[in-house]
């Protein structure tokens, strides 16, 4: 009965391990199969020994044999360095930090030939600042930012290569004189913008005067123009009326002599005897006596006509 009883338990638990046993298989051999993502690299080793690189894509390893040793980042990486004490060629310190932009384009050199890749490119970094800014014044120094930087990519580039890495860009992020550099520099910045504000206030003050005389100028001209205007239109007014006088004038003189031939012909028209005439010429002579001169000159004939005049008297007395 004791035998009976344990064989069947022998044969209840047989399925339960095969079951066991199949999923171990299965999750065996699903942990074989990888998948590499975008941008990535696997290295896998065979027995600690490297055995090869895995692209992106499925892959199959041998179970128990094959394992990935490293997962290899292959996008471009940044990477900011602390600061950095480094003293120029006038024996001024300064305090320098770094970024780098570096890719891995060997995942087998990168994952072999250097313990840690980025603690190396920092030291690297280090290093290959010191020599450079070293051979440079401190004020090329501040004003040589991109000869710096080619100068280190350059470096870098050929130095990391046997870990295969690429170092595409090396930028210097901070450049820290000094306290009393840096103050000296300022009041120096200060000086340029007093010295600039200066000469454009008086480039400013300059233009305006220019600009104050050509006002000026231009007032003048065209005061003078005014003037020159006004003294021929005076002028013009003034010969106006002197020709308009003058007309008058000879309108005047040419109605009076028209007057006195009109008068003379009256006369003679009305048959006016020689004693009229003769009262005619005596009021001719009134108005000559009336003027300012000294002296009359009276014709020869007047004196006749004087005698005639006083035998008209007695005449008439008779």
């Amino acid at each position: 009965m004791r035998s009976y009883g344990g064989s069947g338990i022998g044969i209840l638990f047989a399925p339960v391990l095969v079951i066991i046993l199949v999923i171990l298989v299965l999750m065996v051999l699903a942990s074989c199969v990888k998948i590499v993502p975008q941008a990535q690299a696997f290295i896998v080793e065979r027995l600690g020994g490297y055995q090869g690189t895995w692209e992106v894509g499925m892959h199959f390893k041998m179970p128990f044999i094959d394992r990935v040793a490293k997962r290899v980042n292959l996008k471009e990486q940044v990477v900011d360095f602390d600061p950095q004490p480094v003293i120029t060629k006038d024996n001024v310190t300064m305090q320098i930090d770094t970024v780098v932009f570096f890719q891995i384009t060997d995942p087998k050199l990168f994952t072999y030939g250097v313990e840690n890749p980025i603690m190396a490119i920092e030291n690297l970094t280090a290093t290959t600042l010191r020599n450079i800014i070293g051979d440079m014044e401190l004020d090329q120094t501040l004003t040589s930012r991109e000869v710096i930087n080619t100068k280190m990519r350059a470096s870098l580039d050929v130095a990391t290569d046997p870990w295969g890495i690429k170092v595409n860009r090396v930028e210097l992020k901070n450049i820290l004189p000094p306290a009393q550099i840096i103050d000296a520099m300022e009041k120096q910045m200060k000086a340029e913008r007093e010295r600039r504000e200066a000469i454009l206030k008086a480039e400013g003050e300059k233009k305006s005067s220019i600009l104050v005389a050509e006002g000026k100028k231009q007032s003048a001209i065209l005061d003078a123009e005014a003037e020159k205007q006004a003294a021929i239109l005076h002028a013009e007014a003034q010969k106006e009326k002197m020709i308009r006088e003058a007309e008058g004038e000879a309108e005047a003189i040419l109605k009076v002599q028209q007057a006195k031939a009109e008068g003379i012909r009256l006369i003679r028209e009305a048959g006016a005897d020689q004693a009229v005439l003769t009262l005619k010429s005596f009021e001719a002579l009134e108005k000559v006596a009336d003027g300012q001169a000294t002296k009359i000159i009276i014709p020869s004939e007047l004196q006749n006509v004087a005698g005639l005049v006083k035998t008209a008297a007695e005449i008439v007395k008779e």
